[in-house]
């Protein structure tokens, strides 16, 4: 009796084990640059993976009747920092999985960290091909666009027989990466690339480089266009125009911007580039639900790394649906290959490097006296097989 009374009381605690296992929260770590110089970026990514969280798990904020816990970390856009906060988050806080980050050296610095946890990492919205290329392991996926996507979109928008282009790039991985890639598409295109100009990320003053970006355009004959790809502070483009590239017949190009950089693309009515998002381009439910809740709440519309914070929770969500865990390894396997739904409509996890497929917009600039910053215009939308984004890492 007695024995039979100790079976029925462990089968009983070994039952409430493993429902309380079932039932701890799921932790996820964002680690961001909340201060320094891609704030901005950082703050829009919080809300947008807040705002999605709460979307994918229709407002109860739970995954299989487990509770998020969502944590929050700034690195400053350090890259040393972002390393210790991502190992806090895994080994502190025991973080189930974790997304960042803002800046692209500090997510290449965090990668190693992944792969000797054994943890997930979500890269959003750090862009360098660099981090789901020859720096990548297998448990890093980024649902950002990588350089790549960048460069091959706006290569398509303004590459053509017959246009001269010159590029203006920050002199760092984010940039390189960027022009390397935009290379290489262009000469798919018939275009001719002139120049490339690289500049630390803190310049002010970009009159040498844009001098010599002038002297390598302005005797050409065609079209001739110089292309910005930057971040954060500075504002090339302004100083840019100062110099009266025009009257060398010269125009600028560039990719897209938060609303607040979009401001000073009034200045440049009819330029062309491809942007990762614009809050009026994309049609269907998950945009529409996201610009009308962000404009009730916050009384403006989602910006760009907002979408990329909604569709990192929804990758957060869908994977651990799916797996019906969050072990490492289920996640992997539920996540290579994986679709999901984002504010952009489908994105997929390449099997091979984890980066997420989806689709660019390529637009003209037009100018509305009613906002406060110039409208990306859809011309087309460059989908997912439109664009062959190279596999670069060494799997």
């Amino acid at each position: 009796m007695r024995v039979s009374s100790f079976v029925k009381s462990l089968a009983v605690l070994t039952l409430l084990g493993a429902t309380s296992a079932y039932a701890q929260d799921i932790k996820i770590a964002l680690i961001h640059g909340r201060t320094g110089p891609l704030e901005a970026y950082a703050k829009q990514t919080e809300t947008g993976l807040r705002l999605g969280l709460e979307y994918a798990t229709k407002g109860t904020m739970a995954i299989g009747g487990r509770k998020i816990v969502l944590i929050t970390k700034d690195d400053q856009s350090k890259p040393d920092i972002a390393k210790t906060m991502l190992q806090e988050a895994y080994d502190d806080d025991k973080a189930d999985l974790a997304i960042g980050t803002t800046f692209s050296a500090a997510a290449l610095a965090m990668l190693p960290v992944a792969q000797e946890s054994k943890k997930i990492l979500i890269v959003e919205p750090a862009v360098a091909d660099q981090i789901t290329g020859d720096k990548w392991n297998r448990y890093i996926f980024r649902t950002a666009r990588n350089s790549s996507q960048d460069a091959i979109s706006n290569a398509i928008a303004i590459g053509k027989p017959g246009v001269t282009i010159a590029t203006l790039a920050q002199d760092y991985a984010f940039g390189r990466d960027g022009v390397a890639a935009f290379k290489e598409a262009l000469s798919k295109t018939g275009a001719t690339l002139a120049a490339e100009e690289y500049a630390p990320v803190s310049t002010t003053d970009f009159t040498a480089p844009a001098q010599r970006l002038f002297d390598a355009l302005k005797d050409k004959p065609g079209r001739k266009i110089i292309w910005v790809i930057w971040a954060g502070a500075g504002n090339p483009l302004a100083k840019l125009k100062d110099m009266d590239p025009k009257r060398y017949g010269i125009e600028i190009s560039t990719g897209g911007n938060i609303l607040p950089a979009l401001a000073a693309y009034k200045d440049y009515p009819g330029m062309e580039g491809a942007t990762y998002y614009y809050y009026d381009i994309p049609k269907n439910p998950t945009n529409d639900w996201l610009v009308a809740e962000h404009q009730k709440r916050f009384n403006a519309p989602p910006d760009f790394f907002t979408a990329g914070g909604f569709a990192a929770a929804e990758a957060a969500v869908t994977a651990i649906t799916k797996a019906q865990s969050t072990d490492t390894e289920k996640l992997i396997a539920a996540m290579e290959g994986m679709e999901f739904d984002t504010p952009k409509g489908k994105m997929i996890f390449r099997k091979e490097d984890h980066q997420a497929l989806q689709s660019m917009y390529a637009f003209k600039i037009k100018v509305d006296p009613n906002l406060a910053w110039a409208v990306p215009e859809l011309t087309r939308e460059l989908k997912i097989e439109d664009m062959t984004i190279p596999i670069r890492n060494k799997r």
